[in-house]
């Protein structure tokens, strides 16, 4: 069975991985897991003078791309999809050498980008510490009988990266009034009531919180309270 008509890419070499036992038309070794079409006939890679390269699948575009810049000599590997009626390509074949140094590269690029992530890391964590601390500061203004602690725990709370809370919301980054109170609100709902008792318990989570309501009131009025007349 014949192959079908080779590819063509202009200015690239093209070599195809047989889907039928194929032998060299030169030489007769076979079958070839690698072939290079030259008038029509097929020759393996060393009788078509590219035995020294090696193959480097596809999948890792970065690593392509490296090898075939470092190389002198690159080859396209392709296969026949017969389902596509086309060929699809399968990889390069590149000079070990060449690969080699796309490799060191590639590891070289990996390092710096580790490195970016960590310093990226700090400087989040830097800047969480901050907006928290300043979260807490805005809860001990408008409560200033609020502990510090508590105020600390609400902020690093509503604040957490990613979590979607208030503290994250585009008003919590502002510290509007309302967004810090909804963070206190929701922190002593939690810790000065029963109200995860109750939802827990099975009650429905708005009657949970009428319950809770005036507890949660006291709190925020004694908190308030504390600050009156100091000054």
């Amino acid at each position: 069975m014949a192959l079908p008509s080779a590819p063509r890419s202009p200015g690239r070499l093209v070599a195809v991985q047989p889907m039928r036992r194929k032998r060299c038309a030169a030489c007769r070794r076979g079958p070839l897991s690698l072939l290079v079409l030259e008038d029509g006939a097929p020759r393996c890679l060393d009788c078509a003078d590219l035995g020294h390269l090696v193959f480097l699948p596809r999948g890792d575009t970065a690593l392509t791309r490296r090898s075939r810049e470092e190389s002198g000599l690159s080859v396209v590997v392709v296969r026949f999809n017969r389902r596509g009626s086309r060929y699809e390509r399968q990889g390069v074949l590149v000079e070990e050498a060449a690969l080699v140094r796309a490799e060191q590269r590639c590891l070289a690029d990996a390092e710096a980008r580790r490195r970016r992530r960590a310093r990226d890391a700090r400087r989040r964590l830097v800047e969480d510490e901050r907006f928290k601390a300043a979260f807490a500061a805005e809860i001990r203004r408008l409560f200033p009988g609020c502990p510090d602690g508590r105020a600390l725990a609400i902020a690093g709370h509503a604040s957490v990266r990613g979590s979607g809370r208030v503290g994250r919301s585009a008003a919590g980054r502002a510290l509007s009034e309302g967004a810090v109170t909804s963070a206190v609100v929701a922190g002593v709902r939690h810790a000065d009531t029963p109200y995860d008792r109750l939802l827990m318990s099975g009650v429905p989570r708005w009657e949970a919180r009428r319950r809770i309501a005036p507890a949660v009131e006291s709190v925020l009025l004694a908190w308030r309270e504390a600050g009156e007349g100091v000054g």
